[in-house]
């Protein structure tokens, strides 16, 4: 019970407490405990092919459900549109889609970038208060740097 993974994510937890992270504390004890009832066969691999899409999906109704409630309409589209920061916001929006198209390009042809990637993500999350958004940011980051370190390198 007490193996590498499962002294791993107590680690993860620890950290999240002492960084007082609450999204760190609740993955991990979410995970913890479904180790210790023997679900995580069962359950870390549709997390581990899944995750992300349904993070997605989740980040993208609450995006939205201010749209739903009412709270913005086209109103408030038609004033945004007047804004320069509207226009690079919806810059940032696209650039941010495109770099992370390529972020699932590098970790499905080089999975063993996630581990990095991942291990990123929890030291921001805890010591710099990040949020969990972005290993495919991350990824689609790590590849374009790496494109132009492959352009730039000699011989």
């Amino acid at each position: 019970m007490f193996n590498q993974p499962f002294l791993f994510m107590l680690m993860l937890l620890a950290i999240g407490i002492i960084a007082k992270n609450q999204s760190l504390i609740i993955a991990a004890s979410v995970l913890i405990v479904l180790k210790l009832l023997g679900a995580d066969e069962k359950i870390f691999t549709s997390l581990q092919t899944k995750g992300i899409n349904w993070g997605v999906t989740i980040i993208t109704i609450a995006v939205l459900a201010p749209i739903a409630s009412g709270y913005i309409g086209f109103k408030e589209l038609g004033n945004a549109i007047k804004s320069p920061y509207a226009w690079i916001a919806l810059g940032a929006g696209m650039g941010v889609a495109v770099i992370a198209k390529y972020g699932v390009q590098l970790l499905s042809a080089d999975p063993h970038i996630t581990t990095a990637l991942v291990i990123g993500t929890i030291f921001a999350v805890a010591v710099f208060k990040g949020v969990a958004v972005g290993p495919l940011i991350g990824a689609g980051i790590a590849y374009m740097a790496m494109k132009i370190f492959e352009l730039i390198k000699p011989g």
